[in-house]
């Protein structure tokens, strides 16, 4: 045993010392290329003093960067995010500085700019070579790991032996946009996950023999050398759709929370408060989460040892980064969002490596929207301004940083993690769900699955990683360009109002943009203004993909056909006999709702099953989704679903999108479902996943067959009613998600 530690000792040394050389080496290359970086006095020195200055140059700098940095990055946490990020550059480089002033050669001397180029590049430099030599020995590469796990708990009770269950979302990512990547050999780690599953016989338990014929160990984790295989678990593909409402707010709200009660789209207007309310915003995440916990009576998904990262909603976290839903409360010793940060920018090499890959993706889609305007791109959308700063935030930075939070999360053991990549979804709604662009974004998105899968086999316990979407993407060219007018034209044309000549442009929902607000201290959306909405006559006309929303803030309750026909006769004509309009929904006087379409199509929602009329193009499930949505208190005065093209599953959005999602119609509402074997099927052999309430079942249960019971799961009359299931133990479990979050 004596002999080991001794081995690992001058191991660990040997490796300090090649990194001491290779940053000796890479100073002295920088001192020759850079003139205002001098590693000698004004009258010249001999090479072996220069290379001893150099030594002891990259010597002291590396020290400080292992004691002084740490410190320097946690006192600066209460800056916004993408400000540290930034910060990091100037204080490497004042480290590089002091590390010059203390050399004890006495020599060296750099410029403050020069100090944070050369700075940066040996960040990096002594970064990849630590990382290469660390590789070859397993219990070195698990250390260095380590150095990116979030620290927030100072104390944890020992690591349970039962597996752990890691949750990946990818936004936007469609069940057929993810076959299709693993045909094309865009995505080979979930095309290894897919394809593992050999025919080897299993248990009567499920589990697999491993390598060498032996089964795993009683908790389920394999013999040292079989997690070395490089090959992961076999897993399945599931296909689930969603409900009407097809977008991240209303999916994971219910995948997290179990409820997607009352949450008609994106974004819609409230009559009784007045406002309107738009998932990505900070202060309507927080409400819906509360009314979320309200309604089902339980803390979340992940209220039990729990991490979420890069959410809308916590889940009942305890440990959370990058989470929308608590981005409006004051930072304090209780706030955890920012744990995430310190865990990634901890690592100076980190940042450099990110701002690189940020400055690489912005110019990225620059050259790729200047292409698409070359070549004539149709359908194609506007792509200027902040765009291409959004899509390296989302692409790069979210990425970067949700990824190492879940390393460090899957390395301190923790018991649930749910975590939500934004980068597919970004860039879809602007290039397109199946562009190149798309495409190169898969790519990354698979290695940083395996990058987890890697991480799996050095966490204290054994880890069942679950990946998942929220919705798909339907492809199809904009309302707005097909037509010339927005939705909110045609609406004030049915309603005898003036058309402004020039239709404005509607607002994005993508969660990117959110993301990026919130990491800059800025989260709030919209000026409040454009919340708080006027109770004047004129309709409010809201987007979410190719779903819209009208409503009449001077009727205090949901209006009738009967009603709105008697105040504007043509409007509702005008909507459903559009060439751009699938069907609209209207609650009726005599027949509580009714589905309206073109050519004076009217079909009571009790007769959808036998007479679909307008929705029969939009496959099974729709009337259901459409009933679902009708009976909740803060649905629209009218919805407006925009027609749909089965042939092609095209789309019309009613916002500035070609890749959209919402309403019904295409890949938007049939997300996937990837789970390894060792779990139990997620549902029973033809029967459908239908809704994120549903998923959420199913991962509860999953927690259950690895950790025990786990908060108590919801029944389907609990999440069917617009009652609360408990009031008594809804308002105790504000409280206990109030301070959780």
């Amino acid at each position: 045993m004596r002999g080991v530690r001794w081995r690992r000792i001058a191991s660990q040394i040997g490796r300090s010392v090649a990194v001491w050389a290779v940053s000796t080496v890479t100073m002295l290359v920088l001192a020759v290329l850079l003139p205002d970086f001098q590693l000698q006095s004004a009258d010249g020195d001999s090479a072996t003093r220069i290379a001893v200055a150099a030594a002891c140059g990259a010597g002291a700098f590396g020290i400080l960067s292992a004691v002084v940095w740490p410190l320097l990055v946690r006192l600066l946490l209460l800056v916004p995010a993408l400000v540290l990020g930034l910060l990091v550059f100037f204080l490497n480089g004042s480290l590089l500085l002091l590390a010059l002033r203390i050399n004890p050669s006495g020599r060296g001397e750099a410029a403050p700019e020069t100090a944070v180029i050369v700075a940066a590049v040996m960040s990096a430099v002594a970064s990849a070579t630590g990382a290469a030599l660390a590789v070859r020995d397993d219990e070195a590469y698990r250390r260095r790991l380590h150095r990116l796990a979030t620290r927030s708990r100072r104390a944890r009770p020992p690591c349970p032996t039962a597996p752990g269950l890691v949750c990946v979302q990818l936004d936007g990512v469609g069940h057929d946009v993810l076959t299709d990547a693993v045909r094309k050999g865009l995505m080979p780690t979930v095309a290894r996950w897919l394809s593992a599953d050999d025919g080897a016989p299993r248990a009567a338990d499920g589990a697999r023999p491993t390598a060498d014929g032996t089964r795993p160990a009683a908790d389920g984790r394999p013999p040292a050398a079989d997690r070395a295989r490089p090959a992961g678990p076999s897993h399945r593909l599931t296909p689930w759709r969603t409900d009407w409402s097809s977008q991240t707010g209303a999916s994971q709200l219910g995948i997290l929370h179990g409820s997607t009660f009352d949450v008609p789209a994106f974004r819609w207007y409230e009559k009784d408060r007045g406002e309107v309310m738009v998932c990505n915003r900070p202060t309507s995440a927080v409400e819906l989460q509360r009314r979320a916990v309200r309604h089902t009576g339980d803390g979340g998904l992940l209220a039990v040892d729990g991490a979420s990262r890069g959410n809308l909603f916590s889940g009942g976290a305890g440990e959370q980064a990058l989470v929308l839903s608590i981005a409006t409360r004051r930072r304090g010793r209780a706030n955890r969002s920012r744990a995430g940060y310190f865990a990634y920018f901890s690592d100076p090499a980190n940042a450099v490596r990110t701002a690189l890959s940020f400055v690489a993706e912005v110019a990225r889609e620059i050259g790729e929207s200047t292409r698409a305007r070359l070549r004539g791109q149709r359908p194609r959308v506007g792509r200027g301004g902040l765009y291409p700063l959004v899509r390296a935030f989302a692409t790069v930075v979210e990425r970067d940083v949700v990824v190492a939070a879940v390393m460090g999360d899957m390395l301190a053991g923790r018991t649930a993690v749910y975590a939500d990549l934004v980068a597919y979804d970004e860039v879809a709604h602007h290039s397109g769900p199946r562009s190149r662009d798309a495409e190169k974004v898969l790519r990354r998105l698979d290695r940083s699955l395996a990058l987890l899968e890697r991480v799996a086999e050095h966490a204290p316990r054994p880890y069942r990683i679950v990946v998942l979407s929220d919705h798909g993407q339907s492809p199809g060219e904009t309302f707005r360009a097909r037509y010339g007018l927005t939705l909110g034209d045609l609406v004030r044309a049915g309603c005898g109002l003036h058309v402004p000549r020039r239709a404005e442009r509607t607002r994005s929902g993508a969660e990117a943009r959110a993301a990026v607000r919130a990491a800059l201290r800025r989260p709030v959306e919209e000026s409040a203004a454009h919340r708080t909405a006027s109770r004047g006559p004129e309709p409010i006309v809201l987007a979410s993909g190719n779903l819209g929303l009208v409503s009449f803030p001077d009727v205090p309750h949901r209006m009738t056909k009967e009603e709105i026909d008697a105040r504007h006769p043509a409007l509702l004509s005008t909507l459903a006999n559009h060439p751009g309009v699938g069907f609209l929904l209207v609650r009726s006087e005599q027949h509580d709702g009714v589905v309206l379409g073109a050519y004076g199509a009217e079909i009571p929602l009790a007769a959808l099953d036998d007479e679909p009329g307008p929705l029969a193009c939009f496959g099974p499930g729709a009337a259901d989704a459409v009933r679902r949505t009708h009976s909740f208190p803060h649905t629209a005065d009218i919805m407006v679903n925009s027609a749909h093209d089965p042939a092609d599953g095209e789309v019309l959005a009613f916002e500035e999108q070609i890749g959209s999602h919402g309403g019904l119609g295409g890949a938007q509402s049939h997300p996937f479902l990837l789970s390894p074997h060792d779990l139990s099927a997620p549902a029973p052999d033809g029967e459908p996943l239908t809704g994120a309430e549903h998923i959420h079942r199913v991962l509860r249960r999953w927690l259950g067959e690895l950790n025990g019971p786990q908060v108590p799961l919801m029944t389907d009359t609990d999440t069917d009613t617009g009652t609360d299931t408990d009031a008594g133990t809804g308002t105790d479990t504000d409280t206990e998600e109030e301070r959780a979050a």
